[in-house]
């Protein structure tokens, strides 16, 4: 009977894309209420971002010779339908590009700062931690090297995942009009479930969970992980929009990841030596 008044606040007001949105509204919040940690945590996401805004620009300006590189069988159709084939093409390509753009975006950025939104995510729980009696989790002691090769693997691991459902977003796009439409609905669930995951990553990675259990986790709170990350994959299209709610992003999915896998309660002072009640017997 009290398992709804002691559910989290958030679990309380619904667990689905709304909730999933309030998680990403608080973290930008978070960040405003911090500006020198938000000033700090610009900077991996704008260096990557110069890079990833001249790749697609490139990529842009190729096209129209790429659309015709991968539609070699419309050379003989007639020119309506050769037009509209290669157009479609042309945006499915653009649109692969985006999707890919995206979600690499994120990895690249997390692996180039992630010192600095780990500290970043830290900052988050112990903020959080202070009013609600819960403990910070720690996660393992490992030197800053092994750190960033486990994160790249992880990265990787989650990376390919996303890579496989991009492609049947792409062969949607191929499909003339509606596929145009279907395509961008279905590439923007699928980068928004991949943030979701990779930002959370930095607070569940605390709480001793491996990337499998972690996915898992994210995925049985599907609608909330869509409604955190779908609107950011929206936003992240914005130019410039990548750069500005990144930090902000990374301590959204820490509250989100804090609903997740919710931190243990500190015991009472003098709890543990009560009567010896925790010595083994």
């Amino acid at each position: 009977m009290n398992d709804r008044r002691d559910a989290p606040r958030d679990a309380r007001r619904g667990d689905g894309f709304r909730a999933g949105l309030r998680f990403l509204a608080r973290g930008q919040r978070w960040v405003l209420r911090h500006p020198r940690t938000y000033a700090r945590c610009l900077l991996p996401a704008l260096v990557v971002f110069l890079v990833y805004a001249a790749a697609l620009v490139l990529l842009v300006l190729r096209l129209d010779d790429l659309a015709v590189l991968i539609t070699p069988f419309a050379d003989d159709w007639e020119t309506g339908g050769r037009t509209a084939v290669r157009f479609a093409a042309g945006v499915a390509l653009l649109g692969a590009g985006i999707l890919l753009a995206v979600v690499t975006f994120t990895t690249v950025t997390l692996l180039v700062g992630d010192p600095l939104y780990d500290a970043l995510s830290q900052q988050v729980e112990e903020e959080e931690a202070t009013g609600t009696g819960t403990a910070v989790p720690e996660g393992p002691e490992r030197p800053l090297w092994r750190e960033l090769a486990v994160s790249l693997g992880e990265s990787l691991g989650t990376l390919w995942r996303t890579l496989l459902l991009a492609v049947p977003v792409f062969l949607v796009g191929l499909v003339p009009f509606a596929g145009q439409v279907f395509g961008f609905v279905l590439g923007t669930a699928v980068a928004g479930w991949f943030l979701t995951s990779e930002l959370a990553a930095y607070a569940l990675q605390r709480r001793g969970l491996e990337l499998r259990e972690r996915l898992r986790l994210v995925s049985g709170r599907r609608r909330t992980a869509l409604g955190f990350g779908m609107p950011l994959v929206l936003l992240f299209l914005v130019p410039g929009g990548a750069v500005l709610l990144m930090p902000g992003a990374v301590a959204g999915a820490t509250l989100l990841a804090r609903d997740l896998a919710p931190a243990t309660p500190v015991p009472p002072a003098g709890t543990a030596d009560a009567g010896g009640t925790d010595r083994p017997m």
